[in-house]
């Protein structure tokens, strides 16, 4: 039998059917915007159960909660073991907030990370350094090396730079 997270994968990552798996990922958005707003309400609680127990909790069926728990992961103090996750295995959500917020950025849930929820969780300022510090992350910064008068001309013309685009004209 295969684990919460393999049944997960299976049903959201590998069919071939575009509409049913709009469809399927419709319903998971939904239904993980509803269980983030019942945890912003109090994210200084440790939330601990079994999976089945939390699925149930907040409405959301084991497999699609499964789901859940890996997008929350990386977000939590202690990450919960969810590639060998079954219905009965106890799990733990104690979660790093700033690192919730930056990961929701990262992954552009605008859908979670522009809930009101965060406004009395982290202030419109920090919000806005971890956005921003998000954001640069993601920027690729690229190097210009220098060209001197006897390399060759990064024009690709095969000429020194002296004699090329470096030439005074």
């Amino acid at each position: 039998m295969a684990n919460l997270l393999e049944e997960w994968h299976s049903v959201a990552y590998d069919s071939d059917d575009v509409k049913a798996g709009k469809k399927l990922w419709e319903k998971y958005f939904k239904e993980e915007k509803e269980v983030y707003k019942q945890i912003l309400k109090d994210l200084d609680t440790e939330i601990s159960g079994t999976v089945e127990e939390l699925a149930k909790k907040y409405g959301m069926e084991n497999k699609f909660f499964v789901g859940f728990l890996e997008g929350i992961n990386d977000s939590i103090v202690k990450p919960n073991p969810i590639e060998k996750l079954k219905e009965n295995s106890k799990v733990k959500i104690k979660i790093d907030k700033e690192k919730l917020y930056y990961n929701m950025v990262l992954n552009k849930a605008s859908w979670l990370y522009e809930l009101p929820e965060w406004d009395s969780i982290l202030s419109k300022e920090k919000r806005q350094e971890l956005y921003k510090k998000c954001k640069d992350s993601q920027i690729v910064k690229r190097e210009e090396k220098k060209v001197y008068p006897n390399d060759p001309c990064p024009c690709g013309s095969g000429k020194k730079y002296k004699k090329c685009c470096g030439r005074d004209k």
